[in-house]
């Protein structure tokens, strides 16, 4: 038994750990405890030290003294201060209105200012829930699908776990001991591309079933003209000319930053888009100021509305990715501008209270503690693991799979696919990642497109049922029986719990599909990260240096066994 013991402990540890988190307790806990407790059997057992565990506090310490670290508050802050300053009230009823005239555009507004609120606040409860008590009413106002509609506000919710600033990719750069500005740079593009899947998938959807999300009827579009038109077309020629202007100022942008940099290295794609993106909302501000100032008259409500609307976030958007992607500011340091940008916004508003002020703070101090103390529990667990030889067990066990690196990633992908039917992403995040990382760096697998690739896959966990944390949030706020519209004016089924469930089945199988296109495609992440000039060792030539007669040999005049 002893001799079972002491060759199997790696194992018989990993699967005690999954036991304690099967009896429910939390995760933290679970992973101290285990870690405690096999470290005294492989002392006892002579696999380890003793002296080892002194090692415990200085781990400790460097977590609490960790910098990066610091940007999940500050993200936090920010998501918590925006959620409640009335920004996501405005842009989906803003947004709503201006696709209210087709088919699925209530989806739509919810999938762009998911997005957006994702590239805002990096919090997926708050996004869930504020579109939720705001835009489900709505949809179920007006007719659609149950299904469709609790699909879209949980899956656009989720959008905060892949697109910068997320909180998880803070995590997962940690863990895997790389830069959180390179993580960000890296899901850039595949966090959008995923949104347009969303995008595309309403679309289908309103193309088969043209009765599940219908358009606003004409009474609730309440932003027209005085002359009873809609203002599209001037909303339209604005964004006409504000594109154009982002495009050009994009294609330029490469000689901007060979000027900046002083050296000939392409601009990374994102930097572009989003250096782009805030001139042409820029120039499109400017405009509107120019026409309410001046009352010109050129620009319709609905043109001065979608301006002011959506130019405060896409400031913030900027002030926080745009600093950070420019290598202006770390993460955290664009993690404290953004809260104090969400703080201004609030004032701006005049939403800021005491009363707000005192609940975010009360918030973001819960979940940072729950951060740290899942990681205090993570690096306990992680420290008796490789005192006992775990990581070699890992290793040996997925080294040996067929397929090299993609038999490694398909294995690894649906391990972690199953994993969040029970376990959330900061979980995943802090047990599993520090575990595959060393595997796939030793098989050759760049870590930042990794990293990204884990994030992909562990958003499932918000949308499984039937433990999607995403499906509960929707839940708490989605009504439950019928009720009566007063608007309406007639009663209105409430939405149950199978539907939501079933509701978010096509985005869990769009996110699978995800992965598959980060695996195939894995330019859409390493190319966005800035390559720098790079230095390859094996073309490094070390010459002496050459005396006057031309020749490598030292002078001979300077041999000290010749005679003078």
């Amino acid at each position: 038994m002893i001799e079972f013991l002491t060759q199997n402990i790696a194992p018989i540890m990993f699967v005690g750990l999954v036991i304690f988190l099967l009896f429910g307790y939390p995760v933290a806990f679970a992973l101290g405890a285990c870690g405690l407790l096999f470290g005294l059997i492989g002392i006892e057992l002579g696999l380890m030290p003793a002296s080892l565990f002194q090692a415990l506090p200085l781990r400790l310490f460097g977590i609490m003294s960790n910098d990066t670290l610091l940007a999940i508050p500050f993200f936090t802050f920010m998501g918590l201060i925006l959620e409640r300053s009335g920004m996501a009230e405005d842009l989906l009823d803003t947004i709503g209105q201006l696709f209210g005239p087709i088919r699925g555009g209530l989806a739509y507004a919810v999938i762009l200012v998911g997005a957006m609120l994702a590239a805002t606040t990096g919090v997926v409860a708050a996004s869930v829930i504020s579109m939720g008590l705001i835009s489900l009413p709505i949809m179920l106002r007006y007719g659609y699908d149950r299904r469709l509609a609790s699909g879209v506000i949980a899956a656009s919710g989720t959008l905060a776990q892949i697109i910068p600033p997320s909180l998880v990719l803070i995590v997962i750069a940690d863990q895997l001991g790389k830069s959180v500005g390179d993580m960000y740079m890296g899901a850039f593009i595949p966090g959008f591309i995923l949104t347009g899947l969303y995008v595309g998938y309403v679309f289908l959807a309103t193309m088969i079933r043209p009765e599940c999300a219908p358009a606003l009827p004409p009474e609730a579009r309440t932003i027209r003209e005085d002359d009873g038109t809609s203002g599209l077309r001037s909303l339209g020629v604005l964004m006409g000319i504000t594109v154009a202007i982002s495009v050009a100022f994009g294609m330029h942008y490469a000689e901007i930053f060979t000027w900046l940099r002083g050296k000939e290295t392409p601009a990374p794609i994102d930097e572009v888009i989003v250096v782009s993106m805030c001139v042409g909302a820029a120039i499109a501000f400017t405009a509107s100021i120019l026409n309410r100032i001046f009352r010109l008259g050129l620009l319709s409500k609905m043109a001065e509305q979608v301006t002011f609307v959506l130019i405060p976030p896409l400031a913030l958007i900027f002030l926080v990715l745009g600093t950070i992607f420019l290598g202006v500011a770390t993460p955290t340091e664009g993690g404290a501008m953004g809260a104090v940008g969400a703080l201004v916004m609030a004032i701006a508003r005049n939403r800021l209270t005491l009363a707000l002020t005192r609940q975010a703070l009360n918030s973001t101090a819960k979940l940072s503690a729950f951060v740290v103390f899942i990681l205090i529990g993570s690096t306990t667990f992680n420290l008796a693991f490789q005192a006992v030889d775990g990581n070699k067990w890992v290793e040996h066990l997925l080294e040996g799979l067929p397929g090299g690196q993609i038999g490694f990633l398909i294995v690894v992908n649906i391990l972690v696919f199953v994993l969040a039917f029970f376990l959330d992403f900061f979980e995943l995040a802090f047990i599993i990642v520090p575990l595959l990382g060393p595997v796939a760096e030793k098989l050759g697998i760049d870590l930042i497109w990794f990293g990204v690739l884990l994030a992909v896959n562990m958003q499932t966990s918000f949308m499984h049922p039937p433990f999607g944390f995403a499906l509960f949030y929707l839940r708490s706020v989605a009504p439950a029986r019928a009720y009566f519209d007063k608007i309406a004016k007639r009663p209105v089924e409430g939405v149950t719990t199978g539907q939501i469930y079933w509701g978010a089945v096509p985005f869990v199988c769009i996110q699978v599909i995800m992965v598959a296109l980060v695996i195939a495609f894995p330019q859409m992440v390493t190319g966005s990260l800035d390559k720098g000039t790079g230095v390859n060792v094996e073309d490094v030539k070390l010459e002496a240096p050459k005396d006057d007669y031309g020749s490598d040999s030292p002078d001979p005049s300077d041999d000290p066994d010749k005679p003078k």
